[in-house]
């Protein structure tokens, strides 16, 4: 007996040292509202939106590859909503994949609803609204990241020293103030202002980076547009699609996202100087048809001397803008308290439509 359980303890520390100490899951419970607030898009254009937890994009929720996640949602809007967990697999879980008609009743003014999902696959995910998706999700701001840490990370992503989350979005300054209105083909109008991170440059904010970081690069295509996301200075490995690692990741300096899809680009930081990063979608740096505006950072060097003509020489600097200090966080829901909005005054419900 004593040689039986020796020979045990000796095979179990054997595969403790290979294999390491198994990754216990753990339990995340998280509290959601979703509030009418009005945001400043770009300069001159004040949006009323549909946000989580009253900000836009929504706060940052982190957690590891088979955590148990439960999010308690209370809807204070005057319109109906759901919350899809865009990438999820929700196996065994169907009835939590947040759409109206189909998984679940949407979730009318007032009510609440808990979702809960064990947080499989691993990568670069996101939420958003599944209720009249072309108003709620393409004008209304209604997403938020979620990241979800692999178990076992490829060998490139422990070499990040800086994270980095984009959501690319569109924005339609005619239906700005008209909630319950806007996103269909008979009703006029235009996308004409652009957003990264649901600001407009020069809104949104510069990347900072000392020589030697590699950055991880998470470009989600929030809303209904295209963008084609284009690096100057250098170029990127695009190793992931959809959260998924690339069998084979490939060298690229532009990227085209569509609606719903994410890439995760790898970059070294290796050509100190001031690089622009820019949708390539020309009207996509605009506003309201003026150049420059829209979907622009600049990759900033520290070190490199400021100049005075400089657009962003006296910008005031927001490190979490990119959610690169939450996801140093553990894991958990983070707020960005530069994204909150100011309440705004609840409109008649006008559409409700599941």
């Amino acid at each position: 007996m004593t040689r039986t359980r020796s020979l045990f303890s000796l095979v179990t520390l054997s595969a403790l040292l290979l294999w390491g100490t198994p990754v216990l899951a753990a339990s995340h419970h998280f509290e959601m509202t979703i509030d009418d607030v009005i945001v400043e898009v770009a300069q001159g254009l004040k949006y009323h939106t549909f946000a989580f937890n009253g900000q836009v994009p929504g706060p940052l929720i982190h957690v590891q590859e088979g955590d148990e996640v439960e999010v308690h949602v209370v809807n204070m809007t005057s319109l109906p909503h759901t919350i899809h967990w865009h990438g999820m697999d929700q196996k065994g879980t169907w009835k939590m994949d947040g759409v109206p008609s189909i998984t679940q009743m949407a979730v009318e003014p007032g009510e609440d609803f808990t979702y809960k999902f064990i947080a499989e696959p691993s990568g670069t995910m996101w939420y958003h609204c599944h209720v009249n998706v072309n108003e709620h999700v393409a004008l209304r701001g209604m997403w938020g990241p979620m990241i979800v840490d692999p178990k076992k990370p490829e060998k490139i992503e422990k070499k990040v020293t800086r994270d980095i989350i984009m959501m690319m979005s569109t924005w339609d300054s005619v239906y700005a103030m008209q909630p319950g209105k806007g996103g269909m083909p008979t009703e006029e109008g235009n996308m004409d202002y652009f957003g990264l991170n649901a600001r407009a440059f020069p809104l949104t904010q510069p990347i900072r980076v000392d020589e030697g970081d590699v950055l991880r690069i998470r470009l989600i295509g929030a809303g209904g547009g295209v963008h084609n996301m284009h690096t100057h200075g250098h170029t990127f490995l695009v190793t992931h699609k959809d959260g998924h690692a690339l069998p084979e990741p490939y060298r690229a300096d532009t990227v085209m996202v569509g609606p719903g899809e994410r890439y995760d680009l790898i970059v070294e930081a290796n050509n100190p100087g001031r690089f622009i990063f820019h949708d390539h979608m020309d009207t996509h740096v605009t506003n309201a048809g003026k150049y420059p505006g829209g979907i622009v950072t600049v990759f900033e060097y520290n070190g490199i001397p400021t100049d005075d003509w400089y657009a962003w020489k006296d910008v005031s600097f927001n490190p979490d803008y990119f959610y690169t200090e939450s996801l140093k966080k553990p894991h958990g829901m983070h707020m960005q308290p530069g994204f909150a909005g100011e309440p705004a005054e609840k409109k008649g419900r006008r559409r409700g439509g599941n």
